[in-house]
């Protein structure tokens, strides 16, 4: 990969009680080492993977999602970017965005653990709601596409994070006016705000922010979309 390629990324919100007297977001810290974003509190996510691509689904995403996802990323169908977040919030929390079905066949390498709990994907209830590209003067570059989703969507107990990889540590639901004051990446801070603003409110919004950072500088726009 060329220096400062840009990876397309998926991450995912998901929160808990949006509509209770204290909403909670998902949220863990990155290892003091890791070379993007160290030590800073994060939501789920990372880079798409090819074996992404054709995942069998549980339950399709909604359909103004799918249908901006296609304008906004045409190289890359809808249900391969939400297969990432379902798999990032797998590796990462050990929990499932899922429904309890039998795969046909031999599972990609990257989606055996999960297909080994007996679940397909159901990113039914993901929401795209904001996206942002890394400046281009950082030393890896993502054009990350975040969705949210109600914590009540998934399989099992939300506490239960045993199951859960390395990456992040720390991995608890955080009251949102607490996680607020977190160490957070920029980005987060921002994407974080939006989606506050918005609860209990967890439909797709009438428009989808996007910063974008490029050669030519820093615009912050709002992505149009027939609802």
């Amino acid at each position: 990969m060329t220096a400062n390629a840009v990876q397309d990324a998926a991450t995912i919100i998901l929160l808990r009680d949006p509509a209770g007297p204290v909403p909670r977001v998902l949220m863990g810290r990155r290892a003091d080492a890791a070379s993007f974003m160290p030590a800073k509190y994060v939501f789920p996510g990372g880079v798409v993977s090819p074996e992404d691509k054709g995942v069998p689904m549980a339950r399709p995403m909604s359909g103004i999602c799918a249908r901006r996802l296609t304008e906004e990323a045409g190289h890359l169908a809808p249900a391969t970017l939400a297969a990432a977040a379902v798999r990032e919030l797998w590796e990462e929390t050990g929990l499932i965005l899922g429904r309890p079905h039998r795969w046909l066949g031999t599972p990609p390498e990257a989606w055996r653990s999960f297909a080994a709990t007996g679940h397909l994907p159901a990113p039914g209830g993901l929401r795209f709601v904001f996206r942002a590209l890394t400046p281009p003067d950082r030393p890896r570059r993502f054009d990350a596409r975040f969705f949210v989703a109600n914590a009540a969507g998934l399989s099992g107990d939300p506490d239960d994070f045993s199951r859960a990889g390395d990456e992040l540590s720390d991995l608890a639901w955080v009251p949102i006016e607490e996680a607020r004051h977190r160490d957070l990446p920029f980005i987060t801070s921002v994407v974080l705000a939006e989606v506050a603003a918005q609860l209990p409110d967890l439909a797709a919004p009438a428009t989808v922010p996007f910063f974008r950072n490029d050669e030519a500088g820093s615009e912050f726009l709002r992505l149009a979309g027939d609802l």
